[in-house]
Order: structure tokens, then C-alpha cells, then sequence
């Protein structure tokens, strides 16, 4: 069986859940998923699957892309991501929500929004100096190290940067709902990425 899905974030909605409360939840477009490759212990050392997800025109691709993609006969895939699975997996075959169930906790692994390069109050949360007229010292940084020793900035100072536009992984998820027909999951909890953003949601363990 494989063990995750390549999916498109398509927003939030609200649902009630068995006890009549509102809950809050991520729609995720999971699959359908087509399997490209599979690795087998005997040949690669690990079980795993090579799937891929949402059509792409030929044009689109490169050579070699299509090439490995063609090799096995099968689908031209826009988004390509190895997963785990166990047993016997056919190349060419689909995989759909079927493989999760109501109620399962998963991980769910997206990049998160970039928020281009910001100071260090909203990229680490620094209070800050005070806001008052005359300090002079409002949203900077402040001393960043020692003068004589060891005369540098220390590795891991938190300092303005980059902010955003990383992978993440947010473990532990809740399925609250699937629907089958539409290939639809409904998370609760916080999925990383923006709208229409391409995740992947693994099972636990």
C-alpha cells in the first residue's frame, strides 16, 4: 500500500463535527496520484513508490522527463514525489483519497509562504525599543555580539533575513473528512503553503 499522495491546497471551510461544533478545516485535492516507478528491497534496499501528479503537456517537459516518464508506458506528470509503501505496487496504476480514512492523523509536508527578506521583530519576534519620540532605537536589532572576543558574530545569531519560501512539515494532522467521488481531504489543523500551493500528505508512521 502507499503511504501518501501528492495533493493541491485549495483553501478553508467549516464543518461540524459529531459533537455539532464548528471546526475549521484545510480542503486538500488529494490525487489522484499515478504510480511511475517502484523501488523494491531486493534491488534499491527500501520499498518505496515514485508518484505523480496533475497532467502536464509534453512541450512543458524536458527530454529526459518525458523519456523516464514514457519509459513505463505511462502518464505525462507535472509534480513527481517519492513515498513509502509496503507490498506489490503496478507502474501505471492510480492512487486516490481510498488510501486514507476519517479520523487518521497525518503529516503534511508543503513550502510555506515567502515572505521576502524582513527585520528581525516579525521574522524572530524581537520586542523591540521603545516607541516614544527621541530613543532612536525602535525596530533595530541591537548589539549583535562581543567587541574583543571573539571579535565575530556568533554561527545561528537571529538576524534579519529571508523569510519564508521553506519547506515544511506539520505533523500530526487530523483527517475530519474524505470524499471519495471528488478526491477531496478535509485537514484540521495548520497546512503550509498558499492557495493552490502542492502538498504532500504521508500517513503516519
Amino acid at each position: 500500500m502507499v503511504k501518501g499522495l501528492l495533493g493541491k491546497k485549495l483553501g478553508m471551510i467549516q464543518v461540524f463535527d459529531e459533537g455539532r461544533r464548528l471546526v475549521p478545516v484545510t480542503v486538500i485535492e488529494a490525487g489522484p496520484c499515478g504510480i511511475v516507478q517502484v523501488k523494491k528491497m531486493s534491488s534499491d534496499g527500501y520499498e518505496a513508490v515514485q508518484i505523480g501528479f496533475r497532467d502536464v503537456p509534453e512541450r512543458k517537459l524536458t527530454k529526459p522527463q518525458v523519456g523516464h516518464l514514457k519509459k513505463t508506458g505511462n502518464r505525462l506528470w507535472r509534480h513527481l514525489k517519492e513515498v513509502r509503501s509496503e507490498g506489490e505496487s503496478q507502474v501505471g496504476s492510480l492512487v486516490n483519497v481510498d488510501i486514507f480514512s476519517e479520523g487518521e492523523l497525518i503529516d503534511v509536508q508543503g513550502v510555506s509562504k515567502g515572505k521576502g527578506f524582513q527585520g528581525v521583530i516579525k521574522r524572530h519576534h524581537y520586542a523591540g525599543g521603545p516607541a516614544s519620540h527621541g530613543s532612536m532605537f525602535h525596530r533595530a536589532p541591537g548589539s549583535i555580539g562581543a567587541s574583543s572576543f571573539p571579535s565575530r558574530v556568533l554561527k545561528n545569531k537571529k538576524l534579519p533575513g529571508q523569510m519564508g519560501n521553506k519547506q515544511i512539515t506539520v505533523k500530526g494532522l487530523k483527517v475530519v473528512g474524505v470524499k471519495h467521488e471528488e478526491n477531496i481531504l478535509l485537514v484540521s489543523g495548520s497546512v503550509p503553503g498558499p492557495v493552490g500551493g502542492v502538498v504532500l500528505v504521508r500517513k503516519v508512521g
